[in-house]
């Protein structure tokens, strides 16, 4: 009988490099995993490098809590000229004079974005309208209508470089921000228009670049470490084989307080389940223990 191989688990920090989609860097991470069960934690622009998180095998069913994490952001805004991608990747639409451009003007103009604000999602992004992702619709030469979202912005930080047009920009937002769009309104909001170029992501929540491997130097972290920003509850072993089949528990009997998810883990420290709240218990939403 041939001998079955154990199916790798676990989260990969990756630092994407420019001109790959995310769903380029998966494909090579299947390789790399020798597994196709890998799925990544957010979107990356092909033209952005920076952190993804990878989940590989069934630490898949955990990257929607990363989903979640907020994001932080280096990159620069071309004031001057409007994209149609509103990034340097896209056809220059319109020019404009903003050779004026006062850098106590750009800072006092991105603080106005601070905070909750409204977006709508570039026609680029990929974002689903009618089953189809936006970008796709646009590729046919096509716009639609899109839903407005609420985001939240804590950083932008305009600072001027040599060049008095470029403005080196610092964001820390929400998941669902679009940076590019930050950047395309604040140019407008300074009477003329810009685009971003150069975005660079930093940081997914704790997860730093610094933690980020090229694709071919990828690790394989334990699925717990994926929890990290996340509250985590040690049970014994008692309570492991009920949360094992999956029961459904008062929030006293898991040992849990506050609002979740909440991380699961035995004595050893392995991860064995998230758990969500359900009315006044807690119910799981992922088990990883078979």
């Amino acid at each position: 009988m041939a001998k079955q191989t154990k199916e790798p688990i676990g989260i990969a920090i990756v630092d994407k490099p420019a001109g790959f989609t995310s769903h380029d860097v998966v494909a090579k991470a299947r390789k790399v995993f020798g597994t196709r069960k890998i799925g990544h934690s957010g979107t990356l622009d092909p033209d952005a490098t920076g952190v993804l998180i990878l989940g590989v095998g069934r630490a898949t069913r955990l990257l929607r809590f990363l989903t979640l994490l907020p994001k932080s952001y280096i990159g620069e805004i071309v004031f001057g000229k409007e994209t149609s991608t509103l990034d340097s990747s896209g056809e220059v639409l319109a020019v404009h004079d903003m050779t004026n451009l006062k850098a106590s003007e750009v800072r006092k103009a991105s603080q106005m974005f601070l905070g909750e604000i409204e977006q709508t999602p570039p026609m680029v992004s990929a974002v689903k309208v009618g089953g189809k992702r936006l970008y796709e619709i646009a590729r046919e030469g096509l716009e639609v209508d899109r839903p407005s979202r609420i985001v939240s912005v804590q950083r932008f930080e305009a600072n001027p470089t040599d060049d008095p047009l470029v403005y080196e920009v610092l964001v820390d937002c929400s998941s669902g921000t679009y940076v590019r769009s930050l950047a395309a309104d604040l140019g407008f909001s300074l009477g003329g228009g810009a685009h971003l170029r150069n975005l660079r992501r930093t940081a997914v929540g704790s997860f730093k670049e610094s933690e980020a491997k090229p694709i071919e130097e990828a690790v394989l972290h334990d699925p717990i470490s994926a929890m990290r920003d996340f509250e985590t509850v040690e049970v014994s072993e008692e309570v492991e084989r009920e949360v094992s089949f999956g029961r459904i528990l008062d929030r006293s009997h898991l040992g849990v307080e506050h609002d979740g998810p909440w991380a699961v883990s035995n004595p050893e420290g392995r991860l064995i389940a998230v758990y969500e709240n359900y009315g006044e218990k807690v119910k799981p939403s992922v088990v990883l223990v078979s």
